[in-house]
């Protein structure tokens, strides 16, 4: 994806000079509007009773509302003082809380509509939880484990693993070309050892690092070395130095299917609902495969009801999500924004609101308050609608384009725009 203007240059190596304060469920984040809390959930699996549960935790705990997060995890905001001992035992009660010293590392995202990734994500989030070595990875370390079709695997993981045919995967570290190519069933731990061979490379280049991309060039992950260690540890490997990587667009809303079940993609507006809206939610997923929570702020309810005595479409729709192709929610997302982020410079959510209908375009349109640009899309190229002091600068690949007072014309001209011949494409 074209690189945001805010992001670090990946040719120079980056060097951090405090603990990573990314927020978990018991490490929790002193907002504007509250204490936040953000629940990993590992390939964005949650049965329909956590779900349940977790809407009582908005309830009890919070404002009354859940965020979908762009690594597939949920978020609670506006928390009071004095409400982590409680809200823990909730979410230990839900199984949501295996392994309380590791809950801020197991950030595992997975092609949301595939059944095949599931045995993946729950090896390496136990082989996650019983290591005590990766308790040191940052709270935005990423793992990716696709199918084989290339969704979750466009998201800049840190280690990805990709399914391929004849029982075999693929694991590659970072953005490199290349990857290494294990029997399926070894593919969890690979990436586990891929995740202590990156602390390794941190320790010794000694910046900090939190991510693969942020390693000095002299202290960079090699294919080689990994293989080396994977067969050190019994895991049959090969290097394959070049591989095409594949890219399939994320799942969106699509409408009923042909059968009275099928699964489901629901996107909340702006990835935000109400406890009312999570529990409607839930219903219908209890009447199929619970709920895989997406990378891309949506939910897909596999195996849910699509007609009868539950109508599972008409149920959502009437709760304010949606469901069916051509909403022009399905390409705006947005930051927190004010009032809950005290950095923001403006209520981005409320403007998104008011221009939704009246800005539309090919390209998708990222609200953001601030120069972090927190929760940008990934792996695709997209509209940066960043406010400042004197208003919204829209930008394209990095590049500014001028505008008069009409935001709602120019938001919809910078959606028509194409892209440039060196912008960066989808891998």
């Amino acid at each position: 994806m074209p690189q945001p203007p805010s992001a670090v240059s990946r040719d120079e190596p980056v060097i951090r000079d405090r603990d990573d304060a990314c927020p978990g469920a018991l490490r929790l984040h002193a907002a504007d509007d509250g204490h936040l809390a953000r629940v990993r959930i590992p390939g964005g699996a949650l049965t329909a009773h956590q779900a349940s549960l977790l809407a009582s935790a908005a309830d009890r705990f919070g404002d009354g509302h859940l965020e979908l997060t762009s690594r597939g995890n949920v978020q609670l905001r506006g928390l009071a003082d004095g409400c982590g001992a409680g809200l823990a035992a909730l979410l230990d009660a839900a199984g949501l809380l295996p392994a309380p010293g590791h809950e801020r590392v197991r950030n595992i995202v997975a092609t949301p509509t595939s059944q095949d990734v599931l045995p993946w994500v729950r090896e390496l989030d136990r082989l996650l939880c019983a290591n005590a070595r990766v308790t040191a990875l940052s709270g935005r370390f990423l793992f990716a484990l696709d199918d084989g079709r290339g969704d979750v695997a466009a998201l800049e993981p840190d280690v990805t693993v990709l399914g391929r045919p004849g029982g075999r995967a693929l694991v590659r570290l970072g953005a490199a070309a290349g990857a290494v190519a294990v029997a399926a069933q070894d593919a969890p731990r690979a990436a586990l050892l891929a995740a202590e061979y990156f602390l390794d490379a941190a320790d010794a280049a000694g910046t900090r690092a939190w991510r693969l991309a942020e390693l000095p060039a002299g202290h960079a992950l090699d294919d080689a070395e990994f293989t080396a260690r994977l067969t050190a540890a019994g895991i049959d490997a090969a290097r394959t130095p070049e591989v095409a990587w594949p890219y399939t667009a994320p799942p969106r809303p699509w409408g009923r299917g042909p059968g009275p079940r099928g699964d489901l993609c629901v996107l909340p507006p702006l990835g935000r609902m109400t406890t009312g809206q999570w529990r409607v939610l839930a219903e219908v997923a209890g009447h199929g495969d619970g709920l895989r929570i997406t990378p891309w702020r949506t939910v897909v309810l596999p195996d849910a009801p699509l007609r009868g005595p539950v109508d599972g479409p008409a149920l959502l729709e009437e709760a304010g999500l949606v469901v069916s192709a051509g909403n022009p929610w399905q390409s705006v997302t947005a930051c927190t924004g004010r009032p809950g982020c005290a950095k923001s410079l403006a209520d981005v959510r409320a403007d998104a609101r008011a221009l939704v209908d009246r800005a539309r375009g090919p390209l998708p349109v990222h609200w953001s308050g601030c120069e972090r640009r927190c929760g940008h899309p990934r792996g695709t190229q997209w509209v940066d609608a960043l406010a400042t002091e004197d208003g919204y600068r829209l930008s394209v690949d990095g590049r500014t384009l001028p505008h008069g007072p009409d935001l709602a014309a120019a938001l919809t001209a910078a959606r028509e725009t194409t892209s440039s011949p060196q912008s960066p494409k989808p891998q």
